[in-house]
């Protein structure tokens, strides 16, 4: 029988774990979470979102989605405005107030992740994050 640490996915589990606790330490202050910082950067790279894209796209819940961006709109950081080709739907958008989060956001999000990666050289860093976006691609962006 074989050990967990022989286990990749254990391996990755493990450091998906550790990632969520360090992100979610250094969130902790402004009240957020590691999902809604990702809403707030798939946002980022986007002109807007419907809700259910979110939900596609980050793997979430649509129901956790709409508590999300609730949370997102209490703190002035994203707001749901009328799709422009279907004013029934909603599309979610980063605000000025939630772009300018993230740029505050950006080196201790450096930090994080240097934190979480330091047994490794660039060369390895590199490699690693290469092969996790093979891993986890499920389809063109």
């Amino acid at each position: 029988m074989r050990g967990l640490h022989a286990d990749t996915g254990y391996l990755l589990y493990r450091l998906g774990l550790r990632s969520g606790q360090l992100f979610n330490s250094f969130l902790q202050e402004s009240g957020l979470r590691l999902r809604h910082y990702a809403v707030l950067r798939f946002l980022a790279t986007a002109e807007g979102a419907l809700q259910r894209e979110l939900s596609a796209r980050l793997g979430y819940d649509p129901s956790a989605i709409v508590g999300l961006v609730d949370d997102l709109e209490k703190l002035g950081f994203a707001e749901r405005r009328p799709a422009p080709d279907d004013r029934r739907s909603r599309i979610v958008v980063l605000t000025g107030d939630g772009r300018a989060f993230l740029r505050g956001t950006d080196e201790a999000g450096l930090r994080v992740t240097n934190e979480l990666l330091g047994p490794l050289d660039p060369a390895e860093r590199e490699t690693l994050h290469t092969l996790l976006l093979r891993v986890t691609e499920d389809g063109p962006s």
